[in-house]
């Protein structure tokens, strides 16, 4: 592992857009690229759906957020937070609709043994998977706290507390 490599944070935002909640990982993004625009060792990447394709990424880093709806049965607006092996990685907790896609990525970087060493999952309880653009007002408005976790995780990793 190279100095470069350790100090590295790749965030991945995931989620569809196209309804409703499920597209907070999505909708997060400008506000991190914004707020952590100063910082060259991360990497921020809008993951959308694509499953596989995003295999390359999680295995060229050691940190590793990911930022999406997760359906945990809460008050829609809750902010869930799982770490390490609690992420499901492969036929685990169906967490959204498009994450048996992405557990199988998870799978497949610890089959080939490039698993990042940090890993923590940020994400939301939807209030609604209906067909809709843009958040519901509830989830809108707890953005500015799912922000404030992701970067208060970026800054312990950095200070190593």
């Amino acid at each position: 592992m190279t100095k470069q490599t350790a100090n590295k944070i790749t965030i991945l935002g995931i989620g569809n857009t196209l309804f409703s909640d499920e597209g907070v990982g999505i909708h997060l993004l400008p506000l991190l690229v914004e707020a952590l625009k100063e910082d060259e060792q991360i990497e921020i990447i809008e993951g959308l759906t694509d499953g596989m394709k995003l295999l390359g990424p999680v295995e060229d880093t050691d940190n590793l957020i990911i930022i999406d709806a997760i359906n945990a049965g809460k008050e829609g607006g809750t902010i869930i937070s799982l770490e390490g092996e609690e992420i499901p990685a492969y036929f685990g907790i169906k967490m959204s609709i498009h994450q048996l896609g992405f557990q199988e990525v998870l799978f497949a970087a610890k089959l080939r043994e490039r698993y990042p060493r940090q890993i923590v999952m940020f994400g939301m309880q939807p209030t609604s998977l209906q067909l809709g653009i843009g958040l519901t007002e509830t989830n809108q408005n707890k953005l500015d706290d799912l922000l404030t976790i992701v970067l208060d995780q970026v800054h312990r990793w950095r200070t190593g507390s």
